[in-house]
């Protein structure tokens, strides 16, 4: 058995919520996932066997088990395990959101993993049990636009709740510049000096924007190099790292080590092992 649906939320969730991608494995060989850094914070929900990480983007943090768990922004991967079966939906969601389906800002959830219950309460605990008892994936996306709808109808973090313009702005002109705008440009379009945009983008979001780029370049890089893997036609890194705003291959090539904890030709063997990729394709620095 290997599911992997993927949904949008309805469209007021949008501003919110990126996507719900559900999955269910059975029967596959003992594994491990690394969960990348990624400009989403990540909420999930398991239906069947419980959630193991070995390890946390903070290396403090010990190791785990989770029926649910919500983790804000990182930059280094948790380390996921499974004996052969693993099951659940990943939401993912803006961490400009946060205040409003939360009730709380992203950065107060900075590089920590936590059961959602400790953040959603009760609430979060009784739809983690309908998601379990649902008879498929469509009813479990239902039950979540249902359920997130809800939490942006609460005062006082309803759609009136959220951060200052300024750090919207200047997220937003991250997202669309991919991560390549420099701080200087964000802080002179939203005004503010570079140390107090920073300042109060790190406390809205739990990066500094200068992070938050890296984030941002490094996760548009793997996503493009996953599916050009699963097409059969994985990209040289050099132009990979061209087309994602990098210096050159060896630039990407450290940023990968840095944020993924390994090498690219690791990353691709241990997600895609079924795949096998030219050499020359993921040549390293």
């Amino acid at each position: 058995m290997d599911e992997h649906p993927l949904a949008r939320p309805v469209p007021p969730l949008r501003p919110y919520v990126s996507s719900y991608a559900g999955y269910r494995q059975a029967g596959v060989p003992p594994g491990r996932h690394r969960g990348l850094p990624s400009p989403r914070l990540t909420l999930i929900f398991t239906l069947d066997e419980p959630l193991t990480l070995a390890g946390h983007p903070d290396p403090g943090q010990a190791p785990g088990t989770y029926g649910t768990l919500i983790g804000g922004l990182h930059t280094s991967p948790a380390l996921i395990t499974h004996q052969g079966r693993q099951s659940g939906i990943q939401v993912g969601l803006h961490p400009l959101g946060a205040r409003a389906l939360l009730g709380l800002p992203a950065g107060e959830l900075a590089s920590i993993d936590l059961p959602a219950d400790a953040v959603l309460g009760r609430q979060g605990t009784d739809l983690g049990e309908r998601l379990r008892t649902a008879r498929s994936w469509p009813e479990r996306f239902a039950l979540l636009d249902s359920y997130l709808l809800r939490c942006l109808s609460q005062e006082p973090r309803g759609l009136g709740a959220g951060p200052v313009p300024e750090v919207v702005r200047a997220w937003r002109l991250l997202a669309r510049s991919r991560g390549t705008a420099p701080v200087t440009a964000l802080a002179e379009d939203v005004g503010w000096s570079t140390r107090h945009l920073t300042a109060r983008f790190r406390q809205e979001t739990g990066l500094t924007p200068k992070t938050a780029a890296r984030v941002i370049r490094f996760d548009r890089a793997r996503r493009l190099l996953g599916d050009a893997v699963r097409s059969g036609a994985p990209p040289l890194l050099a132009d990979l790292a061209v087309r994602c705003g990098y210096f050159d291959q060896a630039h990407l090539a450290r940023e990968f080590r840095s944020l993924a904890g390994c090498p690219p030709s690791q990353w691709l063997t241990e997600e895609f092992r079924n795949v096998q990729a030219p050499g020359d394709a993921i040549e390293e620095c």
